[in-house]
C-alpha cells in the first residue's frame, strides 16, 4: 500500500492554516461543518477562535459540536451554547450543536462492536466535513485527535455513551456502571468513525490536527494540567489513521524534555490502540510520508 501524505508545518498562525488547508487540494463541497470541540468552561487549551477564523470564513462552514454524556456545562444544550458563546466561537462563525433538537442512528458495517453510530439529527444538513482537532492527551482515550473528533465528537450524548461502553447502553445516566475492557472502548471509537465515515463520504471529509497547548488532559476537562512541552505545529492529512499516527510519532520522537507526562498518558491508556483498530477496518494507512511545508 502507498503511504499516505501528512502535510506539517512547526508555524502555528491562521495563515499557515489555510496554508496546510490548500496543500490537501481538495475543495470541502457545499455545506461545510468544521467540527471542533467548544471546551469544556474552565478549561483554556481548546483551539483559539482568532486562529481557525480564518480557514472556517474561507470554506463558508458552521463549526458544529454535539453535547457531552458527562455533567459538564455542555451536556445541556442551554449550558452549551453559553460556552460556545464565551469561549468566542459564536462571534466568528455560524455553530450548530446537531444533537440539539434530536439524534439519529448511522449504521456501522464490520465493525468491532458497534453495529450502529448514535449522531447529532444535524448531521444530515452537512455535504462535507474539515474534522478540526486539537491534539492533546486524554483521560480515557490515552489521547485525542482526529479519530476521537470524528467519533466522541460526532455523537450525540446518547451515542457517546453507546461507544464509551462498546455498545452494552445508550444513556448518559447508564454509562459508567457499563464501561467495557479499554481495548474495547477503543475499538469502539473506530467503529463510530467508520460510521461517519460511510455515512458522510471519505472524499468529503479531511483532517487538521493542530498539536498546540499539549496537556495531558482534554479539551472536555474543566481544570486541565498545564502542558509541559513545548507545542509541535499543525498536521493535515485526508487520512484520518495517518494523521494520528504521525502526531502520536511526533511527541514520541520529539526532543522536548517536558514529553514524559503526555507519552505516559498516551500509553497507559493504549490510546495507538484506535488507530490500529481503524487501520484494521481500512480507514487508513499507518504508513505515511511527511510532507514539510515550512
Amino acid at each position: 500500500m502507498e503511504k499516505s501524505k501528512v502535510y506539517f508545518t512547526s508555524v502555528i498562525t491562521s495563515e499557515s492554516l489555510i496554508k496546510i488547508y490548500e496543500a490537501l487540494k481538495v475543495e470541502l463541497k457545499g455545506k461545510v461543518g468544521v467540527k471542533i470541540s467548544t471546551g469544556e468552561p474552565g478549561g483554556h487549551n481548546f483551539l483559539n477562535p482568532k486562529l481557525i477564523e480564518p480557514l472556517v470564513t474561507k470554506l463558508n462552514g458552521t463549526i458544529v459540536e454535539c453535547c457531552t454524556a458527562y455533567g459538564g456545562k455542555r451536556q445541556d444544550p442551554k449550558d452549551h451554547w453559553k460556552a460556545i458563546e464565551d469561549h468566542g466561537f459564536k462571534a466568528i462563525a455560524p455553530c450548530d450543536i446537531m444533537d440539539e433538537t434530536g439524534e439519529f442512528s448511522i449504521p456501522v458495517t464490520g465493525g468491532f462492536h458497534l453495529s450502529e453510530d448514535i449522531v447529532g439529527e444535524h448531521l444530515k444538513n452537512y455535504d462535507s466535513i474539515l474534522m478540526l482537532s486539537h491534539f492533546k492527551g486524554h483521560a480515557m482515550g490515552g489521547f485525542g485527535g482526529a479519530l476521537k473528533n470524528m467519533s466522541i465528537g460526532v455523537a450525540s450524548s446518547n451515542g457517546k455513551a453507546n461507544i464509551h461502553t462498546a455498545g452494552k447502553v445508550k444513556s448518559p445516566s447508564d454509562l459508567w456502571g457499563n464501561l467495557p475492557k479499554q481495548d474495547e472502548f477503543l475499538e469502539s471509537m473506530a467503529d463510530a468513525c467508520k460510521g461517519v465515515m460511510d455515512y458522510i463520504g471519505r472524499e468529503n471529509i479531511v483532517y487538521i490536527n493542530v498539536a498546540n497547548n499539549l496537556s495531558v488532559d482534554c479539551d472536555c476537562d474543566s481544570n486541565p494540567a498545564e502542558p509541559k512541552m513545548a507545542d509541535i505545529g499543525i498536521f493535515a492529512s485526508v487520512d484520518p489513521v495517518a494523521i494520528d499516527q504521525a502526531c502520536y510519532d511526533a511527541v514520541k520522537n520529539s526532543n522536548d524534555e517536558g514529553k514524559s507526562d503526555l507519552i505516559e498518558r498516551m500509553d497507559s491508556r493504549h490510546g495507538i490502540h484506535t488507530v490500529e483498530a481503524a487501520s484494521e477496518l481500512g480507514l487508513g494507512n499507518r504508513e505515511y510520508e511527511i510532507v514539510n511545508l515550512d
